[in-house]
């Protein structure tokens, strides 16, 4: 049978996962794997009496039932295991054979890495199979099971070997966005204690990567950094460069944000729209991008091997985390649930309302894009890690955030050029051919993603309206930019 039929014969469970073992007269060893497995991960069935054979599935049955229910609830429950655990049994009988089938449930953070015997033991789930955890991911587990505490830890630092000017700016945006919030009457070392950020007059893990000075902040964390990278393609492989444009390193977590922002801005459509009498600032797509910003910065485990990354391609917009969430994604969107790794910091920029002050922020994140965009964002796991994925395209291609004749439905934004506009996709090849004048309509052609037909329209237009200009010969000339240009 394949896997349709046998869930159907046992179709009073719910499959997330399940892996078969035979089990015909004992508990096989390479149970205690996947029970790990199912522990580390999401959870899932282990079903006793039932042969694998590549895709196909046969009820062997088990010869003993109850003595196998008793051996491997027994185990579970004794000391080969680091945790003790608790599991749901259920037995069925099949073309009058018996099959045990027990749940294992997800450990909660605080419990993990589950393992037996030693820690080497410790598995994780992989698709449909267990593999062996790698130490850094059972470092992560560990650090994970501190959730929400790590930057809550004192520091041997003080006042002193934070950054003023961070402190100074950190003030004055409070007092510019809320003039009348009790904390601008503070002292700093008050205003410090309030964030969390300083306790009994030593800077906290999350005070110092928000505030602290960069010698200060390599003592504890010595490859400290946030990386925010452009690349002038849909990957690596066709783009131009490696990147385009990369952040250089900012001292702290406070100005990387404001430097991280203002770059994400510029990739992001902001047409003008009056909000009352005034300007709306904070259209939901800018939200969107904000929030997941400080999401990052505050979910983040800079205590990684991996750092956090925001990258800004020609058709989306990725941001890495290093870290796991607290939950799965669905239950976080349902429940509105928000704990974040890093409260200390999430305290810090909730303050001054860069951040929800409610709930987790995913709806702001989801839906802002969405209205503009019409994609809804990818947000991807595993073990060590979340990526959050905002799409510029769409799947089908077409239109998008109601511009028409997108190729691959690429943003239609508008720049200006010369007094005159232009589409994004004209300065795309504008941005192409800055950056290789000897480039062929062909090249062109091919890192757009369409035919050398369209790219020559492209092209045409912009010598029509005098912002591109052949110099020599199609063979063996250059093309020549003529002003640079920037969006609207």
């Amino acid at each position: 049978m394949n896997k349709q039929e046998l869930i159907k014969m046992l179709e009073d469970i719910e499959w997330e996962d399940f892996e078969a073992k035979e089990a015909k007269t004992a508990v096989p060893k390479n149970s205690w794997e996947t029970v790990s497995a199912f522990s580390n991960t999401a959870g899932g069935w282990l079903v006793f009496g039932i042969k694998k054979s590549g895709k196909k599935y046969f009820i062997t049955g088990i010869d003993n039932i109850e003595k196998i229910e008793q051996d491997f609830l027994t185990t579970l429950r004794g000391e080969k295991f680091n945790k003790k655990m608790s599991v749901t049994s259920k037995k069925y009988e099949i073309e009058g054979k018996n099959i045990l089938a027990f749940y294992i449930s997800s450990a909660s953070s605080k419990d993990k890495p589950i393992y037996y015997n030693s820690r080497k033991n410790t598995f994780i789930r992989t698709g449909s199979g267990d593999q062996r955890a790698t130490p850094e991911e059972i470092d992560a587990m560990y650090r994970d099971s501190s959730y929400d505490q790590k930057d809550k830890e004192i520091t041997k630092f003080t006042l002193k070997d934070l950054d003023i000017e961070t402190m100074d700016n950190y003030r004055t945006y409070l007092n510019n966005i809320e003039p009348d919030h009790r904390y601008n009457k503070y002292s700093t070392e008050k205003l410090l204690s309030k964030l969390c950020a300083l306790k009994d007059g030593k800077v906290t893990i999350g005070g110092l990567l928000v505030f602290g000075q960069e010698d200060s902040i390599a003592d504890i964390i010595t490859d400290f950094r946030i990386d925010y990278l452009e690349i002038m393609g849909t990957s690596y492989s066709d783009a131009e460069d490696r990147y385009s444009y990369r952040l250089p390193e900012e001292k702290n977590l406070f100005t990387y944000y404001f430097s991280i922002m203002e770059r994400l801005i510029r990739k992001i459509d902001i047409p003008f729209k009056l909000k009352g009498a005034f300007r709306d600032e904070n259209p939901p797509q800018k939200i969107a991008v904000r929030e997941a910003l400080v999401n990052l910065l505050m979910h983040s485990d800079y205590f990684s091997p991996a750092k956090p990354r925001i990258r800004s391609f020609i058709d989306r917009i990725e941001f890495f985390n290093p870290g796991s969430l607290p939950k799965p994604i669905e239950q976080i969107i349902q429940e509105d649930f928000s704990l974040p790794r890093n409260p200390t910091i999430a305290k810090i920029f909730r303050v001054i309302h860069l951040s929800e002050n409610i709930g987790s922020g995913f709806h702001k994140m989801l839906e802002g894009w969405k209205s503009y965009y019409k994609q809804t964002p990818v947000i991807s796991s595993d073990i060590d890690m979340y990526k959050i994925t905002f799409p510029f395209t769409t799947e089908k291609g077409g239109q998008k955030g109601g511009q028409k004749g997108g190729q691959k439905g690429w943003p239609e934004r508008v720049a200006r050029k010369g007094g005159q506009k232009i589409t994004e996709k004209q300065l795309i090849v504008l941005t192409i051919i800055g950056n290789n004048p000897s480039i062929s309509r062909k090249e062109i052609a091919k890192k757009l993603g369409i035919n050398v037909s369209a790219a020559r329209k492209h092209i045409d237009a912009l010598r029509r309206k005098r912002l591109l200009k052949r110099v020599g010969p199609d063979k063996g000339g250059h093309w020549e930019v003529l002003e640079e240009a920037t969006e609207e």
